[in-house]
């Protein structure tokens, strides 16, 4: 481990390492997930609607740097679904607002739980100085998203 680490301090293959670890890591922890018909792109709309309450479709689009047409597709499975609810903005009438019903909040719920729960499983079977270096990357790759 040791030797990886300093391996990956020559010059750019750090970069490339970052990025191939914080990528893997999150479709990793992407797969944990209850069962369902749901994918990742809607599981993920539907987290952001419990999380954060009624979004336009220009909000969800917008945050998850895609199309409206590509966010309207995700939304629609949502509503089919009956995990997501559309409904007149109270303050500007011709916008519509997404919501989580509760059976979406739930959903929600326990995908966030269960994701949770798996990636506290494997921090804590760490040694107790390898949970010390993740919290200390943790820190710097917060600085740097940040920048």
């Amino acid at each position: 481990m040791e030797t990886e680490a300093t391996d990956a301090l020559d010059g750019a293959a750090l970069g490339g390492q970052v990025r191939s670890t914080v990528a893997r890591l999150y479709r990793r922890f992407r797969s944990e997930r209850p069962e369902g018909g749901l994918g990742d792109t809607a599981l993920d709309v539907l987290t952001r609607l419990y999380k954060h309450g009624p979004q336009t479709l220009t909000q969800l689009s917008e945050h998850d740097h895609v199309a409206p047409a590509s966010m309207s597709q995700s939304v629609n499975r949502l509503t089919s679904a009956g995990y997501a609810i559309r409904t007149a903005d109270p303050n500007d009438r011709r916008k519509v607002l997404f919501s989580a019903t509760p059976e979406g909040a739930e959903l929600a719920h326990a995908a966030r739980t269960q994701r949770n729960a798996w990636l506290d499983a494997q921090l804590h079977a760490l040694s107790p100085d390898d949970q010390k270096a993740i919290a200390r990357a943790c820190v710097l790759l917060g600085t740097i998203a940040d920048s």
